[in-house]
């Protein structure tokens, strides 16, 4: 039982263990920020457009006396859209300062050239093109 009460130790006190429960109590607080602002502002807005139609009391009732509210699925849906995008902002600009932080990237050398007689690409290291056999006179003068 010791070394499993060591092992979770270790588990749990792992930077990106800590690093997803934040992550997880700060995306459910901003959830309840979202939840509200659809709910409490949204919804009463598109309701004007609607008549009055109150979304959470909107649906049918079934045979046996439940009732699909597709007010709330509508809600819901509104919810995870905005959630998403804030994500999907962050994910973005996150990658942004990564890419800055490592700085320009450095182009790879050529590994290739093209052939002054007959304009095919051909190897860089080549002396002599293998598409119309001339000697590359640059690499002959060179070597």
């Amino acid at each position: 039982m010791k070394k499993f009460l060591e092992e979770f130790k270790a588990f749990i006190s792992r930077g990106n263990v800590m690093d997803l429960a934040v992550g997880m109590i700060i995306g459910s607080a901003f959830t309840a920020i979202v939840s509200s602002l659809v709910d409490d502002v949204l919804m009463p807005v598109i309701s004007l457009f609607t008549g009055g139609i109150d979304f959470n009391e909107w649906g049918f009732k079934l045979a046996g006396g439940g009732m699909v509210r597709l007010g709330s699925f509508l809600a819901a849906v509104i919810n995870f859209i905005i959630v998403a995008f804030v994500i999907f902002l962050m994910v973005k600009a996150i990658n942004r300062l990564h890419d800055l932080a490592a700085g320009p990237k450095k182009e790879a050398a050529p590994t290739t050239k093209i052939c002054p007689y007959c304009k095919s690409e051909i190897d860089i290291d080549a002396t002599r093109c293998p598409h119309c056999t001339s000697v590359l006179e640059d690499d002959v003068k060179n070597a």
